[in-house]
């Protein structure tokens, strides 16, 4: 099995060369994204390993498939960069469901203690020495309310650190029983919106909640809400957050998404500018915290990540299936 490897960084060269050893597939690296122009990379490939900025399009199926790749296997759980109704009797699509939740969940809750007790604000200050804590005042987040959106494996990793700092949780899942699962109370999104001193997002984007956090959600939250987002950027209408934070109806937001970021994140812009308004807005607050998509960045997780991958990948070539996606 010979494997096109797009938007490969170092990290992923690492991982998937040491987990390769089980296999012995032929791996060829590009460093560009999966594009309609960088398909003709993939010819004389059976697979395509592709990431979550990559934009697998109708056109970039058609091409790929054109050239004989029978197999898109995903090194990531989302999947709504691509057109599955393309895919649907043209290709084959897995992905890796679950790597580690706990990495994700410990980032987001890392996100809400760095932005309560404005860490990211005092390590600059002390580099300047500057040991003033004016302006660096947070709160007990003991007996607060959080709202945890998604109580999937990540959310219900995150609702069990919440209640382990004294928290009460509510929770929110198309899925009632997964919330009663994960040790959360249910709540509908209003209660939520309205009751939660720190909301937290880990659902899947789906057509359905697209900007689900719009200006009518940001409206019923409390004064002051901490917004925080490890899911995916489009659950968010990142023009109603500004307007929030503007208004300081949202006191803090941290994003390890956002809905753009297929043109910046991974990639390094130190010597030049970032000529998207709105993320150059975002950056300019002192209460939002960005990341840039690394969430699910720890050496289990990324162990995982290359293991499951190669392993949907042997089982296509065995004849079988597993974890795949389909419209």
């Amino acid at each position: 099995m010979k494997i096109a490897f797009f938007d490969a960084k170092p990290f992923d060269k690492e991982f998937f060369d040491a987990a390769n050893k089980s296999f012995g597939f032929e791996i060829k690296y590009f460093d560009a994204h999966l594009t309609p122009d960088t398909c003709v990379l993939a010819q004389g490939y059976d697979v395509v390993c592709a990431f979550v900025n990559d934009k697998i399009s109708a056109v970039v199926i058609g091409k790929l498939k054109a050239q004989g790749v029978g197999l898109i296997a995903l090194r990531c759980a989302g999947y709504n960069n691509v057109d599955l109704k393309a895919a649907k009797n043209q290709i084959k699509i897995v992905r890796v469901p679950s790597y580690s939740p706990y990495a994700v969940a410990e980032h987001a809750l890392g996100m809400m203690l760095c932005l309560n007790r404005k860490l990211h604000r005092a390590y600059g200050r002390i580099r300047e020495n500057n040991f003033s804590i004016v302006g660096l005042m947070g709160f007990d987040m003991h007996g607060k309310t959080a709202g945890v959106i998604g109580c999937g494996q990540i959310g219900s990793v995150m609702v069990g650190l919440l209640k382990g700092l004294g928290m009460k949780v509510l929770g929110y899942d198309i899925d009632k029983k997964l919330v009663q699962k994960a040790g959360a109370e249910f709540s509908d999104l209003q209660t939520l919106y309205k009751s939660c001193d720190i909301i937290t997002l880990h659902c899947p984007l789906t057509p359905d909640n697209v900007h689900m956090i719009n200006r009518d959600a940001i409206s019923r939250m409390k004064e002051g809400v901490m917004l925080i987002n490890t899911g995916r950027g489009g659950l968010i209408d990142t023009s109603a957050l500004l307007e929030g934070l503007k208004s300081k109806k949202i006191g803090a937001a941290g994003l390890d998404v956002y809905e753009e970021e297929n043109q910046y994140f991974y990639e390094d812009f130190s010597a030049t500018f970032i000529p998207d308004d709105v993320l150059a807005r975002l950056q300019t607050f002192p209460n939002v915290l960005i990341t840039s998509h690394q969430a699910f960045f720890t050496r289990e997780a990324m162990h995982n990540i290359a293991h499951t991958t190669l392993v949907n990948i042997q089982a296509y070539k065995s004849g079988k299936l597993v974890n795949e996606v389909s419209s």
